[in-house]
């Protein structure tokens, strides 16, 4: 199902059924640069803004958690030049936004893995960054980071071996509240509504466990042209869905 553009005045959103948990696929930024001739990397930077009306208008919204795929981890594989721009673009990205977010009251959190080949100075800002806004009760902005799905559950399988093998687990009391306690935010909702930009239908390894039950909704709108209206459009469409979790 796609969904696409309007102003958020035209919408009218029930305030009670609003998505806890909205997850967003950035995808496109690559396709809108070739479109205008530019290249990949002014692509990934024109997506800034496009990031921050996005999150705008989830306060506006009230929503109370936003998660966006920034880097996967089968990211790795792309050329060694874009890969050295997004660990760079990304450490400038949170030192030019970590004071607007902290303003604004957003609770910052990486999801993913932090260790190498992650430069240390981008997982010294990131800690800054989650360390500066932590107090903030509203709205949680989770930024999945050299993350992946599968890789997410082989390390919430590693957890629970390792507790069963310690004797603090026993496998007869592994539950789904095992894994979900274990995932790299517990604490976290399910995914209520995710959306996919740039007209590409996959999950592609995003929030698998979290998203078994998620709203799909898909527009041709490339990344760097997505903003607070096309979020607002999406929740619309979200709350014309009945959602029946395997019932009748």
């Amino acid at each position: 199902m796609t969904a696409e553009g309007t102003s958020a005045a035209a919408v009218d959103l029930d305030p009670q059924r609003l998505p806890q948990h909205v997850g967003i696929i950035m995808d496109g930024n690559g396709r809108w640069a070739n479109q205008r001739g530019l290249s990949r990397n002014e692509g990934h930077a024109a997506g800034e803004q496009a990031l921050f009306d996005t999150v705008e208008g989830a306060l506006e919204l009230g929503l109370r958690w936003l998660t966006v795929y920034a880097f996967s981890t089968e990211n790795w594989r792309r050329p060694p030049s874009e890969v050295r721009f997004l660990m760079n673009f990304n450490h400038d990205l949170l030192r030019r936004r970590a004071d607007e977010l902290d303003e604004r009251g957003v609770r910052v959190r990486f999801i993913g893995g932090r260790g190498r080949p992650v430069p240390a100075r981008l997982v010294g800002m990131i800690e800054d960054t989650e360390a500066k806004t932590a107090r903030h009760t509203g709205m949680t902005l989770q930024i999945a980071f050299n993350y992946g799905g599968r890789a997410e559950l082989v390390d919430v399988a590693r957890r629970i071996a390792a507790d069963v093998a310690e004797g603090s687990l026993r496998p007869e009391r592994i539950s789904e509240r095992t894994i979900q306690d274990r995932l790299y935010e517990a604490g976290a909702p399910d995914v209520d509504l995710l959306v996919r930009t740039s007209g590409e239908q996959r999950l592609s390894n995003f929030l698998m466990w979290q998203s078994a039950y998620a709203e799909l909704v898909f527009t041709e709108v490339l990344w760097p042209d997505f903003d607070r209206q096309h979020l607002c459009a999406a929740v619309a469409e979200f709350q014309r869905r009945q959602r029946r979790f395997g019932a009748v």
